[in-house]
């Protein structure tokens, strides 16, 4: 999928599928083409990538037939920008909690080149550019797409707002923030916490936006909220099944020359 394909997609209801990628490897593009993946999460939130570093990331990802979706640091439209030139597909802004914060990154995902004082005015004041500006910016941005987290309480209280930003392609639930916040951390089993994610899933797909998790604790639990309507489905991560797929080979292999099995906790990759 390109960034059209993907935004599209997740606005009509359909399916889309990714995985987190902690590796810059320029071998993980060409040897995922296989699997079937629709685009790619990069996180440089929780990850240290440089610029350089997650530019390449993202051109490979693009050649190779993923759209790079890109959680930037902070809810910054300049941080927004500074990815997207780099080659993302799109960008996911953590922790937001108002509309005003959205419309922002509107400005920087769906009206570039707009800055200063005329991005201003279209935002605060509607003032919509002139035709041949107009259908300048449409092509310009038809690839950008526009996620943002919702990952607290006061998210979830202001989601209506939120949703109603038009340029919103969809909402990605951030589990360990959100479950910190409802204040039971980490506890995903807990039906106030599943309450929470199907309640932010149906207001999303009731706006016609996309809607998602970044989950890897439970594929039943993945299963539960992709059939109660989420779409953006991020699931595990490189890391993650490096690690799982490693510890079985292994365990057979001890299991056959007579060793114990190994039983380490799986790593848990940055959220």
């Amino acid at each position: 999928m390109n960034g059209h394909e993907l935004a599209s997609a997740l606005r009509a209801g359909r399916p889309a599928f990714g995985t987190l990628i902690t590796f810059a490897s320029p071998r993980l593009p060409k040897a995922l083409a296989s699997v079937g993946l629709d685009f790619v999460f990069i996180d440089t939130e929780h990850i240290p990538l440089d610029r350089e570093q997650l530019a390449w990331m993202c051109v490979a990802y693009r050649l190779a037939g993923f759209a790079p979706i890109v959680r930037i640091p902070s809810p910054s439209p300049y941080e927004a920008t500074m990815v997207l030139d780099g080659g993302a597909s799109g960008i996911v802004a953590p922790y937001i909690e108002s509309a005003e914060q959205v419309r922002q990154l509107a400005g920087a995902v769906k009206c570039r080149p707009l800055k200063g004082r005329r991005l201003n005015d279209l935002l605060q004041h509607g003032v919509k550019p002139e035709p041949l500006l107009r259908d300048y910016i449409q092509t310009f941005c038809s690839e950008n797409v526009l996620i943002v987290n919702i990952e607290s309480v006061p998210a979830m209280e202001a989601l209506d707002e939120i949703l109603a930003v038009e340029e919103l392609d969809a909402v990605l639930i951030g589990p360990h923030d959100l479950s910190t916040s409802l204040g039971y951390p980490e506890q995903y089993d807990r039906p106030e916490f599943d309450l929470a994610v199907r309640k932010i899933v149906s207001a999303a797909r009731a706006a016609g936006k996309g809607a998602g998790i970044h989950y890897w604790h439970s594929l039943e639990h993945e299963k539960a909220w992709i059939s109660a309507g989420a779409n953006l489905i991020i699931h595990s991560a490189d890391i993650l099944a490096l690690v799982a797929g490693l510890k079985a080979d292994l365990n057979a292999l001890k299991a056959a020359a007579g060793v114990g099995a190994h039983h380490e906790p799986d790593a848990i990759p940055p959220v």
